[in-house]
Order: C-alpha cells, then sequence, then structure tokens
C-alpha cells in the first residue's frame, strides 16, 4: 500500500512537471507586445465649457494618444457647444484602466429635452476634435479608423471586465426628444480587423487580410487577466465572425475627404497595411444600445510567433 502510495505521488508530480514544461515551451514559442499607450497611463485632459445654453457646465473631454481614440466628443452645432463623455480612466491598483459605458445623455434647450445615446467605445484611429451637423446625423464621417499597421499577428490580448445588464433595454435616440424602444439585446465587443487598402479614384478599397472577433454578453466575475482573442486568416466568415464591410467605417482618403472602407475580398496570404481595434460597451448601430452597460480594459498586447514571422517587418 506504502509503495502504491508513493507512486501515484510520483505519477503526479511528473504530470504536473511535464504540464510546466510544456507551458514554458509554448511561451518561449510566443513573442507579446503591449500596443503603443495600451497601458492607459498617459491621458490628455481638455476642460470645456458648454454654452449657456444648456447649462454651462465646464467638463473634462478625455483622451488618448496618438495611436488611439475614443467615442468621446467636442460638439458644435450653430454656435452651441456641447461634451459627451462615454469613455474615462479609472484608478486600477497603482495605475489606470479604460472605462467605456452607455450613457443616455439629455439636454434640455429652450425649454425642449433632446436626449442621444452614447456608446463608449476606443479605437484606433482619429475622431475630429470638433464634430459637427454633418456627424450628428453620420457618425462614422467624423472617425479616420484605422492606423498604418504591417504585421501578422495571431491574437489579441488585453485584461478586461464587464458589467452587462441581463435585462437590459435597448433603445435608440438620435438627439431628438424621444426614446424608442428597441427589441433584442446589446453586447460589448473586442473587434481587431487587419486590412490591406489603396485607393482609386477617391475610393479607398481593402482585402480583409485577418479578423479577431468576441461578443461581451455577459458581466465577468472581476478582472479576465490576459485574455485572448485570436485572429483568423482563412477567410471564412462563419469563422471569423464578422462579415466585409463596405459602409461601416471611413477613412481619409488623398484628396482629405473622408469616404467608406470598401472591403471587397478576403486575402489572408497578403501583407496588411492598416490594423483597426475596436473594443465597446456595445455593438449595434449608431445612437442604439443599452444604457447602463460598462466595459473596462487594461494592458492590450498583440501575441506574434516567436522567431518573428517572415512577413513581418
Amino acid at each position: 500500500m506504502e509503495t502504491n502510495k508513493w507512486l501515484a505521488v510520483a505519477i503526479t508530480a511528473f504530470t504536473i512537471l511535464t504540464l510546466l514544461f510544456v507551458a514554458l515551451a509554448v511561451q518561449a514559442q510566443e513573442r507579446v507586445e503591449l500596443l503603443p499607450f495600451g497601458d492607459f497611463e498617459a491621458w490628455n485632459e481638455t476642460h470645456i465649457k458648454e454654452s449657456k445654453l444648456i447649462g454651462g457646465q465646464t467638463k473634462t473631454l478625455y483622451k488618448i494618444d496618438e495611436f488611439w481614440d475614443c467615442s468621446n466628443a467636442h460638439a458644435r452645432a450653430f454656435g452651441v457647444e456641447k461634451v459627451s463623455v462615454s469613455v474615462r480612466p479609472e484608478k486600477r491598483g497603482d495605475g489606470y484602466c479604460c472605462r467605456m459605458e452607455t450613457t443616455l445623455e439629455q439636454v434640455t434647450a429652450l425649454g425642449i429635452d433632446l436626449k442621444a445615446l452614447a456608446t463608449g467605445s476606443l479605437f484606433t484611429g482619429k475622431m475630429l476634435d470638433v464634430v459637427g451637423m454633418q456627424q450628428s446625423s453620420d457618425p462614422n464621417s467624423g472617425i479616420d479608423m484605422g492606423v498604418p499597421f504591417t504585421k501578422r499577428p495571431k491574437a489579441l490580448q488585453l485584461d478586461y471586465k464587464a458589467f452587462i445588464q441581463p435585462q437590459g433595454q435597448v433603445v435608440y435616440a438620435d438627439a431628438g426628444t424621444k426614446v424608442k424602444e428597441v427589441s433584442g439585446r446589446d453586447a460589448g465587443q473586442i473587434t481587431l480587423i487587419l486590412q490591406h487598402r489603396w485607393e482609386e479614384n477617391g475610393h479607398i478599397y481593402a482585402y480583409r487580410v485577418g479578423t479577431a472577433h468576441e461578443f461581451i454578453r455577459t458581466s465577468t466575475d472581476g478582472w479576465q487577466n490576459a485574455h485572448r482573442v485570436e485572429v483568423c486568416y482563412e477567410g471564412q466568415e462563419q469563422e471569423c465572425h464578422m462579415p466585409l464591410c463596405a459602409n461601416r467605417h471611413k477613412a481619409r482618403n488623398s484628396q482629405g475627404k473622408m469616404v467608406f472602407i470598401e472591403e471587397v475580398d478576403w486575402r489572408g496570404d497578403v501583407l496588411p497595411t492598416h490594423i483597426i481595434i475596436q473594443i465597446g460597451a456595445g455593438s449595434l448601430k449608431p445612437f442604439t444600445g443599452c444604457p447602463g452597460n460598462i466595459v473596462w480594459c487594461d494592458n492590450i498586447k498583440l501575441v506574434y510567433n516567436n522567431p518573428s514571422l517572415a512577413y513581418e517587418k
């Protein structure tokens, strides 16, 4: 009996050591790189005084340097200044993380209550410093989506947590006087799109090189650290969970005009020229979502095979 006991202990110890060595071997085959400002320790703050017509409050507009932008907006229409803040830094341990919340904003002007649904989101690219009437009807026209990028990561890695209301009501509010209830549910999302872009006659076309996408449908029990979403290069919509887009994202063409990025085909065998990463508290169309849904993220990284792929520069 004693011999069997020690044999079982030895087998258990051997199994644990084997798994440990396998894990270390896998890690040795990978390289993990933090994206620029992906630790959310650097934020820019601008203090903007809203128009007296809507209360005259001074609000803080939060932005992140260079690589990233977010859904926070400084709007100006007919001389009225308005600030929308759905993304902000939040303390996490000794540092900060990024908090994104879906909010139903209300403004009273000349005795009229106007309501707008804002979904907190973080993305690679650049939003206009001041948005106007055109962007109020077409939010995509104010966002130059994506940044130059020529590598082929195997996964997107991040820390995240979420509060998703289990019975939350989805609404539509586009800065009018009414809030319309919408059937269905909203979810947070984590998205990465690799594109190979080119321009012809003012149009921006793109091949879809790779996709990583995941919905956040339920609340988490605290932080989910080093969570990975694998990048698919196979070009199968049912595997990548995101079809090609012809009228979703916009970018600035060589003439300075904002135009749709027209994805024309899957080409997982070519180098990307741009990367789109978008993380948000919602996943529905503009002005549509579930108020109160919140997603936090931190330490956004890309995972590569090691040694570097031949395609990488």
